[in-house]
C-alpha cells in the first residue's frame, strides 16, 4: 500500500513540475515574441520618421534655394508643408515606442525645421549638414536603443 501512496505522490509532483516547466516556458516564449513585437514596432517608427526627415529636408531645400534666388517658390512651400505635416505621426510613434529617443528624434525634426531660417545658400547648406547630422544621431541612437 505505501508503494502504492509513494507511486501516486511521484505521479502527481512529475505532473505539477511538467506543468509548471511548460508554463515558464510558453511565459519566456510570449515575452521574447512581445519584445520582438515592440522592437519591430520601434524600428519601423524610426524607419518612417527617418524617411519623413528626408523628404522634408530635400523640399525645404528645394523651397529655400527657389526663396533665396527671388523666385516664386508657392508651389515649394506648398510641398513642404505637406512634408511637414508627414513628419508629426511618425515623431509621435518614436516618441511612445521609444522614449528614450524623444529628445534625439525631436532634435532631429527640428534641425530639419530650422533650415527656414537660412539667409544665404551657404548658410542652407550649413543648417542641411546640421540636419542629416541629426538625422544620422538619431539612426545611431535608435541601433543602440533597439540592440538593448
Amino acid at each position: 500500500m505505501l508503494t502504492a501512496v509513494v507511486a501516486v505522490l511521484g505521479t502527481l509532483a512529475g505532473s505539477f513540475v511538467t506543468g509548471a516547466l511548460q508554463h515558464f516556458a510558453q511565459r519566456a516564449q510570449r515575452a521574447a515574441e512581445e519584445l520582438s513585437a515592440r522592437r519591430t514596432a520601434g524600428l519601423d517608427a524610426v524607419s518612417d520618421l527617418s524617411a519623413a526627415l528626408a523628404d522634408h529636408r530635400r523640399a525645404m531645400a528645394v523651397r529655400e534655394e527657389i526663396r533665396l534666388a527671388g523666385g516664386d517658390w508657392s508651389a515649394a512651400r506648398t510641398e513642404s508643408h505637406l512634408t511637414r505635416s508627414a513628419v508629426t505621426a511618425p515623431l509621435l510613434r518614436v516618441r511612445l515606442l521609444l522614449p528614450e529617443l524623444a529628445d534625439t528624434a525631436q532634435r532631429a525634426v527640428q534641425a530639419a525645421y530650422d533650415m527656414r531660417a537660412a539667409d544665404s545658400t551657404a548658410a542652407l547648406q550649413e543648417a542641411r549638414g546640421r540636419a542629416l547630422s541629426a538625422s544620422d544621431d538619431l539612426a545611431a541612437a535608435a541601433g543602440t536603443a533597439l540592440t538593448a
